[in-house]
């Protein structure tokens, strides 16, 4: 005989919607703001994600002018690390789940 507890376990849970949820793509966006130099954006995408001056300040450029660029995406915990290493370097960003 098995106790209601025991049955609890042995059924499905709906936790796995929530992680699938979760394991969908996330993007990280860098924002426009008054105080850094353009240079200094380009320079930071280039030293924090390893990218080329050409691609830096295209994402630079759309910042300046969209007001916003995607600099990169994937699992949620690589995204929040990403954006504590652009406020660390002084960016405002944020992440958000992709669409």
């Amino acid at each position: 005989m098995t106790t209601p507890v025991e049955q609890e376990r042995t059924q499905a849970e709906p936790v796995a919607e929530e992680g699938a949820s979760a394991d969908s793509p996330w993007m990280t966006l860098v924002w426009n703001d008054p105080v850094n130099l353009m240079s200094y954006v380009t320079y930071v995408f280039q030293k924090v994600f390893g990218y080329s001056k050409d691609h830096a300040t295209k994402l630079m450029m759309d910042v300046h002018h969209k007001g916003r660029a995607v600099v990169s995406s994937g699992a949620k915990d690589k995204m929040e690390a990403d954006v504590a290493k652009l406020h660390a370097a002084g960016l405002w960003a944020t992440m958000q789940r992709s669409s």
